[in-house]
Formats: structure tokens, sequence, C-alpha cells
């Protein structure tokens, strides 16, 4: 099943050390897991990807041929035994991401992250892991600003809402319309935004089998990118395809941004740092956004091969 997960077509593959696994089969599942790592040969790394967001925001480091993997540690006190027994033998430019749960305070995620500098004295890259955190209680919802601004610069990635522990920790019922959820997750997505931060996740859609379960994650994607999500959880390989269609960029957006990247590389040949487009100044804020644009449309399986010979004949204005 492990070796398996490296083929799915998807951003990101987190494992599970948490809620997967029996409080009595913690220490073996580090081992399993850390022994599965060890295998990938250290030549063929996986790859950080853009995650599913207009901005073209990164999600984690590495090379680009497979999923970003990241390990999602247990809660406190937990935590600290999986960092321990993890981080000092994981192999190098493997695991960009560290998905911590249950973070409901600024001095959880600190606490963290000075574990993660404790124990990887070894790694350059500064900070060594993006972190992706879990909002799952009323507390942490309350303290999200301080959650959001606790880590050393550039080390919080992106919040994900975790709904079903959310609805235990306020004693409410999940619902088809995910109405009871709206308040909650109209905040991640603010935070996310108004603090800079590259990914806001929504829920898992528990429904994945047959055409009933299809039309349940068809509305969810649909709901949570209108609020503001540029990502969503999946619990099953069938339910790839579909977030990254319901997640991914539109037919115009894909043609705008080809339509600057291909003038773009016209006008650097001709020494031109900004130029127009239909009538619209072009610039490299802009030109960037683009460019993950096309990055972003081509991992959501979109042909921006066949995109950018529609339009190579643009000249810029």
């Amino acid at each position: 099943m492990l070796q398996k997960s490296l083929s799915l077509p998807t951003d990101n593959i987190t494992y599970d050390l948490e809620d997967s696994v029996a409080p009595a089969q913690k220490v073996s599942a580090r081992t399993d897991l850390l022994a599965f790592l060890s295998s990938i040969p250290p030549n063929n790394p996986p790859t950080t990807t853009a995650t599913t967001s207009s901005s073209g925001g990164s999600f984690g480091r590495a090379a680009q041929n497979r999923p970003e993997l990241a390990i999602r540690i247990n809660a406190q006190p937990e935590a600290l035994d999986d960092l321990c027994a993890l981080l000092p033998s994981l192999p190098p430019n493997l695991i960009s991401t560290l998905v911590l749960p249950k973070v409901d305070s600024a001095s959880d995620l600190l606490t963290i992250t000075q574990a993660i500098a404790h124990y990887t004295p070894h790694v350059t890259t500064s900070p060594p892991f993006k972190i992706l955190a879990l909002i799952e209680s009323a507390k942490a919802l309350t303290n999200i600003d301080s959650i959001c601004t606790a880590a050393p610069p550039g080390a919080l990635d992106g919040l994900i809402f975790a709904a079903e522990d959310f609805a235990r920790d306020m004693g409410i019922t999940r619902t088809r319309g995910l109405s009871e959820f709206l308040y909650a997750r109209s905040k991640v997505v603010t935070a996310v935004r108004a603090y800079e931060l590259s990914s806001a996740i929504d829920l898992v859609c528990t429904e994945y089998k047959g055409e009933e379960g299809q039309r349940a994650l068809e509305e969810e994607c649909k709901g949570g990118k209108g609020l503001g999500f540029n990502g969503k959880q999946c619990i099953h390989p069938s339910q790839v395809e579909m977030v990254k269609r319901a997640f991914g960029p539109g037919e115009e957006e894909v043609e705008w941004a080809m339509k600057v990247v291909v003038g773009d590389e016209k006008a650097q040949k001709e020494g031109r740092g900004a130029w127009s487009l239909e009538g619209k100044m072009i610039d490299r804020p802009v030109v960037r956004k683009a460019e993950g644009v096309v990055e972003w449309a081509g991992r959501c399986g979109v042909d921006v091969e066949k995109v950018r010979e529609r339009w190579r004949g643009l000249e810029p204005g």
C-alpha cells in the first residue's frame, strides 16, 4: 500500500501516524514508515508541487517527478516521540511537510517548531520543513491569529480544517449541506489569506463510494472553492481526480496565463522588463502568477503544450 501511494496523481501524499494508527501500534508504525521512506531511491526524490491555488504558491521542497510527501504526526505529547524517532533518520530531501494535528494555541505550534529545530541540526534549509496545522476545535479557531504568527518565518505553510473533530468539540452534527461549518471554514480561509499562507485545505468528504459519493464530493468541492479554499483532503484514491478538476484553474485562466508566459519569453529576449497585453501592463509579479497558473494547470492534467501552441504567435505589446 505504501509503495502504491507514490503513483497516485495527487499534489501531496500524507502518511498518517495519528488517527489511522491504533495506540498499541504507534511505535511499529513509525518504524515501518521510516523503513519505507528509506527504501525510496535517493536519485528519484518526490516533487515539490504547486498547491492548487490561483496564486501558484509552493507547497514544500525537492525535485519534480512525484507527489510531495508529508507526515502527519501525533498530537502532543506523542508528537515529540514521533519527531525524536523520525527526524534524525529521515532520508534527505524526501519529506517536505509535517502535518500537525490539534494545534489549539500558539504554544502548541511553537513547541513543535522548536523540537524540529532541535532534531534537525544537520538540515541546511531553513525552515527544515513546511508545516500544515490542523484547526479542529473551538479553541483553535479562537486562537487562529496567534497560531498563524507563532512559527518562525516561512515555517507555517497553511491551515487544514478538520470537520469531524471540530464537530465533536462543538457538540454538533455534520450535515450534507455543511452549513454548521460555514463560520469556521470562512475563518480558516480568511486567516490563510490575511497571513499570506500558501494553503487553505478544506474538510474531508466522508462519502466516496459510487455515484452518490461522487456527487457529494463535487458539491463539497464547489462549496469549498467558493469559500476560498485552494485544496481538499482526500481519503480515497477515487476522490483525487474530482478534487484536482474542481480546484484546478479554469480554461480562461489557463489561456490568460499562457499568453502572459509566451509574451514574456519574447519580451525578455528583447530586454523588456515590462510590456502590455490587451491594454494591461505586464510586470514581474503578473508573470510569476501566470507561471504558477501554468504549472498548476499542468499538474491538474491540462495539456499546457497544446495551449502554448495556440499562442506561439503572440507578440508582446
